[in-house]
């Protein structure tokens, strides 16, 4: 395979790593106004994230370095033209970050109440935006011949971008409030569960439109039948983590949510191929994979500087969770206040 198309699969890895990591994070962060029934609560529901949500954001900085240096046209166009709504994500995720470090201040009931609030916008924003970001990529986009975007913000609005940000919006909250139910226990942990229940139904049925609709939209494409089967397995273990979860089985409930966001960016991935953003005008004018990629001398060199760092980078990030597994109790939040 021709390291270009290598280097659509590495920065494809690295968005489903960072929609897998840093989604949970946002769907907890959302979940603190349906979960919480004091400042207890809460103050569980972000221990939970605590020590890694940082870490899993810096996925996304991976993976825009990675898709400068690998497909700097594509970056190009994509952050240019796109750029208000990659602004909106930007302030809303450095909001979110501002807020989980300055609530804990003890500067009154009000204070603590605006930063979560800006926890809860933070974490909404970002789950919406970047499913409409990645539909209007599948969907295509007017370019120019110089293969800058000629759109304007309110043309990506469209219906079907509007449902793909509802897609992972409906996800990444349902991904988290899994993972609430995974790391706590007691009252809090039977809410999530309860919730979960009746949020993943609601998932599966958004899920089903839109990746049926993305189907749909390329069924001319040679390898319809990929699309298809990723598309399946997305929905298969949509299904599997509802019945887990049903089951009271929160592990295997999360992992099968972990395998939903896989299947579900592949599924957009395979539809995107071979092409990185094309064009809704002139097919001409959108840009294919090889069209937007470095040198071959520069592919080479990131190939064997990822070979080298991935794996360390991984095994950093595997002890992390494997150190913070226990579970969140409102005991333990209690007594480190004290």
């Amino acid at each position: 395979m021709d390291l270009p198309y290598i280097w659509f699969l590495i920065v494809g890895f690295l968005f489903i790593g960072y929609f897998v990591l840093d989604g949970f994070d946002f769907g907890v962060g959302m979940s603190l106004p349906f979960l919480s029934k004091d400042d207890t609560d809460r103050r569980v529901l972000i221990n939970t994230i605590g020590p890694v949500w940082d870490m899993n954001e810096t996925w996304l900085i991976v993976a825009g370095a990675v898709m400068f240096a690998a497909f700097p046209e594509w970056y190009a166009s994509l952050f240019s033209g796109f750029y208000l709504a990659l602004l909106i994500i930007l302030i809303a995720l450095i909001l979110r970050g501002v807020s989980f470090e300055y609530r804990h201040q003890n500067k009154g009931r009000q204070w603590t109440k605006w930063f979560d609030r800006a926890i809860v916008v933070g974490s909404t924003l970002p789950a919406f935006l970047w499913g409409v970001a990645f539909a209007n990529l599948v969907q295509g986009v007017p370019m120019d011949e110089d293969n800058n975007f000629i759109g304007s913000f309110v043309s990506l609005l469209g219906g079907y971008a509007l449902l793909g940000g509802l897609t992972t919006l409906m996800l990444f909250f349902t991904h988290g409030v899994i993972f609430v139910a995974l790391k706590t226990e007691g009252e809090l942990r039977e809410r999530a569960r309860a919730l979960a229940g009746k949020t993943v139904i609601v998932t599966i049925v958004v899920a089903a439109l839109f990746l049926g609709w993305t189907v749909l939209q390329h069924v001319d494409a040679p390898h319809i039948l990929v699309i298809v089967a990723l598309a399946a397995l997305a929905a298969a273990s949509l299904v599997a983590a509802w019945v887990s979860n049903t089951a009271g089985r929160e592990g295997r409930a999360f992992a099968a949510m972990v395998f939903t966001i896989l299947f579900a960016v592949a599924t957009i991935l395979s539809a995107l191929f071979p092409n990185v953003m094309p064009a809704s005008n002139v097919a001409a004018n959108g840009l294919s994979i090889e069209s937007a990629a470095s040198g071959s001398y520069t592919l080479t060199i990131m190939t064997w500087l990822i070979c080298f760092s991935l794996p360390f980078i991984l095994g950093y990030q595997a002890w992390t969770y494997w150190v913070f597994r226990k579970r969140i109790t409102r005991a333990t939040v209690l007594a480190s206040s004290h």
